[in-house]
């Protein structure tokens, strides 16, 4: 284990060498703040300034003392300063996916703050599906923020989570995201922005700092055969918006209160989402009640007009993004247009009000007007609260509790310290670093490798096999050599950001070049077992490794964050017992070579063979399948308690009472009594203890082409070797098991509703 002071000299060299588009700031040591009355006393008249009245009052204080200049500085992501107020420049780009990230002009790393906690990418943390995990990891990230903020190194406004749907495994970015089903994806947005923005002064409307969802919606292309995300118009249905796309933005906005979303460059049928009045003003202000802002994402509005042609000027295209809701944008082209606007009698001012409002309402949440912030609730924080120990052990849990072992053939894993001599690790990505904390990265505490991983248990040798993981020639014989004397094998495989990543999107589903005969052939040789680790953000076409005997266990490690490696080892050597599952379907290589990735339709079409996507409603084969994993135990489920039946109430002259209905409207007043428990006894039959992921699916009535299952809740568990324990689901009939039918509407389907627990089933009538 590395001592502080060299983790933080490893730090700081690695960020010279990795980190080259973090800025070193050396000068800046406190934080940006308005109304410092103690400075500049005269500020204390302002009403803005005033601590004890209300956000709403303050805010129309402060507009109404602005120019109509002044107020178009507000509009953009480095919002102007305007110093007869005492309010300073104020940069809103900040990002913490996985940890706080250099990326974004309003966070930077410096002698005085080298490195922050990098929790591995947000794909491998969801395979947990450990909701607690979820908004443990936003405390944590929250807290360093804050403290990197007091000495002036961070903003207090984080454009994270991503929560898009993972719809096609090709997608570059569908490492940043929870995976492809909307309620996992749905438990952690809410989460992690609970984690986020809960402050501990016992007042809900505080924000310890501010969270943004991203992207909407329906956006999940980057950039594939020549179709690029500032041009893509996703054609959606409106079944498959408010099914699949939608739910994780509402569930981020009504669950977790969060304080901003931003909206996508794609186009949604025809109209570019940060000028769409419907979704914007419509959904997330209207419907939703979003307390906070809406952001564009980074020069959305500029690509509308200029790539797009939405508008036939500038001016158009900030008028039509203002009006739609947009409140702020990433990008100067609202700063350079509004007044134009303004003038040419496409806005009236309080349009800019009312944008200019949301933005400064989340600041005053966030404690920017109150004057010097180390007499605030985190005024005490500073560097010591960043890389604790305790949060790199966090780093360290999360990428355990998402490793997912996908096969293990008896006698395999785990390995045993004791007994294995000599271990052969190979592979390009056995003794990476950077590799392991994917994009929206920031400056890593210290790495631990595979490799340094696997050498802390048992002597190692090591051979790359392939100079990178483009792997276009392999370094066979050597691999061969130390795998043929060796008592088990590690490969550590996959790919990096160079293969999938923001703007690249995958082409096949294949490990790049060489890596399957490297694979296969050094397996054929191998004296003792042979551990496939595939370190990667999105599933591959590994049915080559899944068919042979010689390679007897199969790791997916995602990308594992700063401490990967030591998880990946402590998973092998059997110090943790796996618990990880798919949060993504893993397709053969044929669905990508037929299925079109700008093809949006979530449901199958068997009159043209169209497969459908994901385990929801894709009809073909699969490698792995969402919800896939091993343990070194087994658990059995006994259901305990369960309805058969549930009625709904409908007022007598319903036409449901005289007619034969297929299903029912959810709405409020059919919808009493419907709630019902599920109780689970989960025993571990093994003598391992370890975790367990209960899922709860449903399958619904054919109506409404309705998904063959879909997952309704989920629960982890901890069990003992031999322990047993009850796991109970409450089950609201109208939210949980409704679907979604042909016009957006939720109904609950009449009949026979499946219900299942792994092998387990349980049907459930629904009648009137």
């Amino acid at each position: 284990m590395n001592s502080p002071v060299f983790a933080m000299g490893v730090s700081v060299f690695l960020c010279f060498i990795f980190c080259f588009s973090c800025v070193r700031v050396l000068a800046q040591t406190s934080p940006v703040f308005a109304c410092d009355v103690r400075s500049n006393p005269n500020l204390g008249s302002f009403g803005f300034c005033n601590t004890t009245l209300g956000i709403k009052y303050r805010v129309v204080d402060l507009v109404k003392r602005l120019t109509l200049q002044e107020k178009i500085g507000f509009l953009v992501n480095a919002a102007g300063s305007v110093n007869r107020l005492g309010i300073p420049k104020y940069e809103w780009w900040s990002e913490a996916l996985h940890g706080v990230s250099y990326h974004g002009h309003g966070t930077h790393f410096s002698s005085v703050v080298p490195g922050a906690t990098s929790f591995p990418q947000v794909i491998l943390t969801a395979a947990s599906f450990n909701a607690s995990l979820f908004e443990a990891i936003g405390r944590v990230v929250s807290t360093e923020a804050r403290a990197m903020y007091n000495v002036g190194l961070a903003g207090l406004t984080y454009w994270s989570p991503n929560i898009n749907i993972f719809r096609d495994p090709r997608w570059g970015r569908g490492q940043e995201t929870p995976g492809e089903d909307p309620l996992l994806s749905s438990k952690y947005g809410a989460g992690y922005v609970k984690g986020l923005q809960q402050s501990d002064v016992g007042n809900p409307n505080w924000l310890k700092v501010a969270a943004c969802c991203k992207h909407y919606t329906a956006y999940d292309l980057e950039n594939w055969k020549g179709t690029d995300r500032y041009h893509f118009n996703a054609v959606v249905t409106k079944q498959d918006l408010d099914d699949t796309f939608q739910p994780p933005f509402k569930s981020c906005v009504l669950d977790g209160n969060v304080a901003s979303v931003m909206c996508s460059y794609n186009q949604v049928n025809g109209k570019p989402t940060c000028a769409d009045p419907d979704l914007l003003a419509g959904v997330i202000r209207g419907e939703w009640k979003l307390n906070g802002y809406i952001v564009s994402d980074c020069d959305s509005v500029e690509k509308l007009y200029n790539s797009q042609h939405y508008t036939k000027t500038p001016e158009e295209a900030v008028a039509k993004s203002i009006l739609a809701g947009l409140d702020l944008n990433c990008g100067s082209f609202l700063g350079q247009y509004t007044e134009a606007a303004v003038k040419g009698g496409l806005l009236v001012e309080s349009d800019i009000d009312k944008a200019i409002s949301n933005n400064f309402a989340t600041l005053m949440r966030l404690g920017f007007f109150d004057g010097n912030p180390s007499k605030g609730p985190y005024g005490k924080l500073g560097p010591k609260d960043v890389c604790t120990q305790e949060n790199q052990e966090l780093a360290r849990e999360a990428a355990r509790q998402g490793i997912v072992l996908l096969k293990n053939i008896k006698g395999s894993l785990p390995l045993s310290p004791t007994t294995i001599k000599t271990l052969a690790v190979i592979g390009p990505n056995a003794n990476v670093t950077k590799t392991m904390i994917g994009n929206y990265e920031g400056m890593p505490c210290k790495y631990t490798t595979p490799l340094q991983g696997l050498t802390a248990s048992v002597a190692t040798t090591y051979q790359l096999g392939c100079s990178n993981v483009a792997c276009n020639s392999a370094d066979i014989d050597n691999a061969k050599k130390i795998a043929a004397s060796a008592d088990a094998t590690v490969l550590v495989m996959g790919v990096d950001q160079s293969i999938e990543k923001e703007t690249l999107d995958r082409v096949d589903l294949l490990l790049p070049g060489q890596q399957p005969v490297l694979i296969t052939e050094v397996a054929k040789v191998a004296k003792g077992p042979v551990i496939l680790v595939i370190m990667s953000g999105g599933g591959f076409d590994i049915t080559f490794a899944k068919n042979d005997s010689k390679v007897t266990s199969i790791l997916w490690v995602g990308y594992p964050g700063e401490a990967g490696g030591a998880a990946i080892a402590d998973v092998i050597f059997g110090y943790y017992n796996p618990s990880g599952r798919l949060p993504m379907t893993w397709y053969p290589q044929s669905y990508v070579d037929k299925v079109p990735m700008t093809n949006m339709k979530m449901r199958p079409d068997p009159a043209n063979g169209y497969p459908g996507r994901t385990y929801r409603f894709y009809t073909g084969d699969t490698v792995y399948s969402f919800g896939d994993g091993l343990s070194y135990s087994t658990f059995n489920h006994q259901l305990v308690k369960a309805p058969k039946l549930v009625s709904f109430p409908l007022e007598e002259d319903h036409v449901c009472r005289s007619s034969d209905c297929k299903s029912v409207d959810a709405f409020e007043q059919h919808c009493q009594n419907s709630i019902f428990d599920i109780h689970m006894k989960v025993q571990n039959t093994g003598l391992i203890s370890g975790s367990h992921t209960v899922f709860l699916f449903s399958s619904p009535p054919s109506v409404h082409n309705s998904p063959q299952k879909h997952l309704i809740s989920f629960e982890k568990v901890f069990l003992k070797g031999k322990g047993e324990a009850i796991v109970r689901f409450k089950v609201d009939a109208c939210k949980d098991l409704s679907v979604t039918d042909e016009v957006g509407s939720r109904k609950v389907a009449l009949g026979e509703h499946v219900l299942h627990v792994g092998t387990l089933k349980h049907s459930l009538t629904i009648r009137i």
